[in-house]
């Protein structure tokens, strides 16, 4: 394990220096062609889970909090017409993209990068004008690299909510590149970030939605780290090994040898992003496309029980039991509600969470019938192999196993997968978009980088511009 500083000479290359050369000096031309087109895929990916999370709970309580908060009209609301100051906008998008769990992940990181990141980019990009689609690609990708860094240095089960912590510094490590940050400054601004870095489990075992808030807490937090590095506020050097750094505070154990060797190796851990297919926590997708497999042929009254057995970290996180009333966030978060809907309906959509679809009778009922157990696996970051044993009422048991989930790098959706995903998010806007606008965000995206100025692409997630 690596141990905390302490001569004060070895601060000139700890990790808060090796991210920020990282960051900085990154040229376009570095990315593989496989960097490049994931990142397209990623991005759009990101704006359509963010637009359909205008319309969710709790949205418009973030955004209504953040208007009071300031006035101007610098950066875009995804789904909405209104503009706000770039901060307001990067919180409010960063939670929509989280809060229904339907947005892209690092597996072996256990983190959503592009969530806290992506927001923070573009409100900067709508706030100083001029930024390319070309710059938003590197800064994506030294982004993500920051976050996954720090992600798959972890050797203790999470006990922080990563998407927030570790994903604000991918967001100040991409805001910091698109402002052309010198290195000493965007070490100072990784200090800033930690400074502000929020990001409890807590709300997660509750199914609150604090939890994507924390996300949106950190996105804004990037882009306010660099803002305050950039004008000489003074962070801290040993920001992520120090005594009292992100590392022993917050992940306990750890190893930075993976990582040091993906920052020099030319490692775009952007290209090892999963979609998530369905929407609700990663960790319930395997039993999700096990249920939705095994049930074929078969109805709801004819299954006796359902077992769903994992990596510890996929109990940890989705074992929790059904509840009568639940909000939307704990739902996407309960394999027993999740696997209900599918036994019930054959699949699971954005739709089941909302209004009365959370407290079906019936849901509930096929709910009790199915648990998630522990494999009792030694990596607590894992979320496969996953296996599913089905009992029907006359007997007949049925099994499933996977050991890489659909949409992981192994397993990619095919581009019509994805862009069906994309259609679907785009339907739940709160404010309608237009399927003009749709058809010509997908083509801006495929082509990002020939794009001169980011806001011709973000005009497009506000009504009435196309």
């Amino acid at each position: 394990m690596d141990h905390p500083l302490a001569p004060e000479l070895e601060m000139t290359v700890n990790l808060a220096e090796a991210f920020a050369g990282h960051a900085l000096e990154t040229r376009d031309e570095d990315l593989t062609e496989e960097a490049i087109t994931q990142a397209k895929v990623f991005i759009l990916d990101t704006l359509g889970v963010g637009i359909a999370g205008s319309s969710a709970f709790a949205a418009d309580k973030v955004i209504d909090a953040g208007k009071g908060w300031g006035a101007g009209a610098e950066a875009t609301l995804w789904g909405r017409a209104a503009k706000v100051p770039a901060g307001i906008a990067a919180m409010a998008n960063a939670f929509q993209v989280h809060c229904q769990e339907y947005d892209c992940v690092h597996e072996g990181a256990v983190l959503h990068p592009m969530a806290t990141l992506l927001p923070a980019a573009l409100a900067f990009a709508e706030r100083q004008g001029g930024i390319s689609g070309r710059a938003l690609l590197t800064a994506c990708a030294v982004g993500v690299n920051v976050s996954a860094g720090l992600g798959i240095a972890s050797r203790a089960p999470m006990r922080f909510f990563r998407p927030a912590t570790a994903g604000g510094f991918g967001a100040t490590a991409a805001v910091g590149r698109l402002m052309g940050l010198s290195r000493a400054t965007l070490v100072q601004a990784f200090g800033l970030q930690y400074a502000q870095t929020s990001g409890t489990l807590q709300p997660h075992g509750e199914g609150s939605a604090a939890l994507p808030l924390q996300v949106g807490l950190n996105s804004r937090a990037g882009l306010q780290s660099c803002d305050l590095a950039a004008r000489g506020m003074p962070g801290t050097i040993g920001t992520f090994e120090g005594p009292y750094g992100y590392f022993p505070l917050q992940e306990g154990t750890w190893d930075l040898a993976e990582t040091r060797a993906a920052l020099k190796g030319g490692r775009w851990m952007i290209a090892e992003l999963s979609h998530k297919p369905y929407p609700a926590g990663r960790a319930t997708h395997g039993g999700v496309e096990g249920l939705m497999l095994l049930m074929q042929g078969l109805t709801p009254d004819m299954v006796e029980s359902v077992t769903i057995t994992g990596p510890p970290v996929t109990a940890r996180l989705c074992s929790r039991p059904d509840v009568a009333d639940p909000t939307s966030n704990y739902a996407q978060l309960c394999m027993a509600f999740v696997g209900a809907k599918v036994i019930q309906h054959g699949f699971i959509d954005l739709a089941h969470y909302r209004g009365a679809a959370l407290t079906d009778p019936l849901t509930h009922e096929i709910a009790k019938r199915i648990r998630m157990v522990s494999d009792g696996g030694s990596d607590p970051n894992a979320l496969v192999p996953v296996s599913l044993e089905l009992r029907l009422k006359t007997g007949e048991v049925r099994h499933w196993r996977c050991e890489q989930m659909l949409a992981s790098p192994s397993r990619r959706l095919t581009r019509e997968q994805h862009l069906t995903k994309f259609r679907r998010c785009w339907d739940f806007a709160a404010e309608p978009l237009g399927e003009a606008a749709r058809d010509a965000l997908i083509a801006m995206v495929d082509t990002l980088e020939t794009l001169d100025d980011l806001r011709a692409m973000t005009a497009l997630l506000r009504p009435g511009t196309h």
